[in-house]
């Protein structure tokens, strides 16, 4: 077992591998991460869609063509699906809260904080595109936010799900059976023990 104070293993015990938490300690910690996650996404969504709000009340608005008029209107609508996505988890907090289904509310906020960045990302490249072909007026616009967006998927998925892939088969937990055979209990992971 390791000290809390530390984090050094006591002696003539192993290192503590795994956590030892019950369904609703899990839930609490779930919920904790992805506050802190959902954080820096919400912040994000909130600026630009403020901006994006105030783009029509600038005078070149006016001069927009056709096209770029309903890209501003479809970043707009999107940047509000995003923000609308990422602040979710508050609305479900508040309607959850005090029904015992805070492992329902973690799943379903963070299917929503998903959604929502995945949204933020589309908003940013179109966001991105229009800026660029009202600034710069140039064909290349389109290509520098389709890799902008080509970016925003490989830092937020294509990479850890790449490290995950890696990872997976090189868990760092010793089998449950190693607990056994040392006579400590196993981390709760919901799987019963087989003796």
């Amino acid at each position: 077992m390791t000290t809390s104070d530390t984090g050094r293993t006591a002696p003539g015990r192993r290192p503590r591998t795994g956590r030892r938490e019950s369904p609703d300690e899990r839930a609490d910690r779930r919920w904790g991460d992805l506050l802190q996650e959902v954080r820096v996404a919400q912040t994000g969504s909130q600026v630009l869609f403020g901006f994006l709000l105030s783009v029509v009340f600038m005078p070149r608005f006016t001069e927009l063509n056709a096209f770029d008029r309903g890209l501003y209107v479809s970043t707009v609508v999107l940047g509000a699906l995003a923000t609308g996505a990422l602040t979710a988890p508050v609305a479900y907090h508040r309607i959850f809260a005090g029904h015992l289904l805070k492992p329902q509310l973690v799943d379903s906020a963070a299917r929503l904080v998903a959604i929502g960045l995945v949204l933020l990302a589309v908003t940013i490249g179109s966001a991105v595109l229009l800026l660029l072909r009202v600034a710069t007026g140039s064909a290349l616009a389109g290509w520098i936010a389709g890799g902008v967006v080509l970016w925003f998927a490989t830092c937020w998925l294509i990479l850890p799900v790449q490290k995950l892939r890696r990872h997976n088969g090189h868990c760092t937990r010793p089998p449950r059976e190693t607990y056994l055979t040392l006579g400590q209990p196993p981390p709760h992971d919901g799987e019963p023990v087989r003796k």
